[in-house]
């Protein structure tokens, strides 16, 4: 297939537009300064870390502390790992999480009792509409229902809360309702639904493929990157609900080329590598509906009960997103992969919880690797233009290819976007033209969905898919 060159446009911004500006303006480049310094005596003070640094920390002392490790978070503010323990009787314990450099603080609960009671909520109270997540930061279960308990299902709910004892567990209410973000219109199209492509991938046999949600991958086989459009991928492996909530496409060409970054319309940030979530850290998301948002990772391992039942080991956050987003990148600034869009409540402009799909689990479960070095088609110069680092999340001239992102899956230099609002790319002509992102989409021109200054088509697609969009 042919590539072709498409000049970088600047970004705009939609629904939530202060807090992507915000996100987008964090993620200049050199914002991310290193913060490895810190007081030598380690154990007299805590050390100063990057958030990467502070979740390798986090493991390393998750097997060294044992059952005294009760979780950890990390402290954006002052940039420090704060670890849990249940010291007992054993204070070296404690000495040994200080010499290691985190912030050390004694707490009631242990990971054991935690799971114990996350476990007791899923075969007593796992009705629609309830998730529930550790929150190291509390030291206690966080229980959130949405909406749509009332009646006999909140009165259960909070029964079992209650018994399982006082400061075990957190209950709330959401004002929103619990659900899969998936909806008719652009990006990525299949079955009638719309999604948004997570991470260009190489499946364990060398071919190029995308991650994406799972309850897209159960939605529909065949996926294109324009509504009504030919294929461009077939789902290979999916999972929803149950244990995760991710699927495998493979792009049906073989030599097509999938960079491993994710592009954020003015800029793209190269993906070097798929790390684990900690509570704390800041992230950012990209989807097809809503745009880049940030946040803040809130609980890890989260049980969510959908309507269409229930998935576990999810990321609990703050970050805003919206139906379409499904599927969607979850990443730091740094460039790791961090998780994929399932779910939640709310919107971008109420705000509400989401949840993300663990890159780190949906790799080992599909067998797929990811990063700079892994990436299909990508060349030596990981990041530059032979390998997905230029205009567009699939590159410039010769890094576009028909990868995601690239002319066939997302096209030019936005998420999707295109010399002519959106090329032929995910959202382009045939999703988008040049209309701006519809009714539904909050964008018009200078819209996150098109237009000639937008982030491009694939962003939020207008014409015949924007109107299906739901705020």
């Amino acid at each position: 297939m042919s590539h072709k060159r498409i000049p970088k446009r600047r970004a705009a911004i939609a629904a939530g537009g202060v807090a992507a500006l915000g996100a987008a303006a964090i993620l200049l480049p050199n914002a991310n300064a290193s913060q490895d310094g810190g007081s030598s005596d380690a154990a007299a003070s805590p050390r100063t870390l990057k958030a990467a640094d502070a979740s390798d920390l986090a493991s390393r002392l998750a097997g060294m502390l044992g059952d005294a490790f009760a979780g950890s978070y990390y402290d954006s503010g002052d940039q420090q790992l704060v670890v849990n323990v249940v010291a007992g009787d054993d204070n070296q314990v404690v000495v040994e999480a200080k010499k290691a450099g985190a912030d050390v603080r004694e707490v009631e609960n242990s990971m054991g009792e935690l799971r114990g009671g996350a476990t007791t909520l899923r075969s007593q109270a796992a009705v629609p509409g309830t998730s529930w997540a550790i929150d190291p930061r509390t030291n206690k279960i966080l229980v959130t229902a949405d909406s749509t308990v009332t009646g006999e299902k909140w009165d259960r709910l909070e029964s079992t809360v209650q018994g399982l004892g006082s400061g075990m567990a957190t209950l709330k209410k959401s004002a929103g309702t619990f659900r899969t973000f998936a909806s008719g219109g652009d990006a990525i199209f299949g079955g009638g639904a719309r999604c948004s492509l997570g991470f260009n991938v190489t499946a364990g046999d060398g071919a190029p493929a995308f991650l994406t949600a799972g309850h897209c991958g159960v939605a529909a086989e065949q996926w294109s990157d324009a509504q009504g459009g030919q294929p461009i991928g077939t789902v290979d492996q999916a999972v929803f609900p149950g244990e995760g909530d991710f699927a495998l496409v493979r792009y049906d060409d073989p030599a097509t080329e999938a960079p491993s970054e994710v592009n954020l319309g003015d800029q793209t940030v190269p993906i070097t590598q798929a790390a684990d979530a900690t509570v704390g850290q800041q992230v950012f998301r990209m989807g097809s509906t809503t745009g880049l948002a940030d946040g803040q990772v809130l609980g890890l391992d989260a049980t969510v009960n959908y309507p269409e039942g229930t998935v576990t080991g999810l990321i609990q956050t703050d970050v805003c997103a919206e139906p379409g987003d499904s599927g969607g990148s979850l990443f730091t600034q740094d460039g790791q992969a961090i998780g994929l869009t399932s779910g939640g409540s709310g919107d971008c402009t109420a705000g509400g919880e989401t949840f993300f799909q663990p890159v780190t689990t949906a790799l080992e479960a599909v067998g797929a690797t990811l990063g700079g070095d892994a990436a299909g088609g990508a060349g030596d110069q990981a990041g530059g233009e032979e390998a997905g680092g230029g205009d567009a999340v699939g590159g410039g001239e010769e890094a576009g290819g028909e990868g995601a992102g690239g002319e066939e899956a997302g096209g030019g230099d936005a998420v999707g976007g295109g010399e002519e609002a959106g090329g032929e790319g995910a959202g382009g002509e045939e999703a988008g033209g040049d209309a701006g992102a519809g009714d539904g989409s909050g964008a018009g021109e200078q819209g996150v969905g098109t237009g000639e200054d937008g982030v491009g088509d694939g962003m939020g697609a207008g014409g015949e898919a924007g109107s299906d969009l739901t705020g």
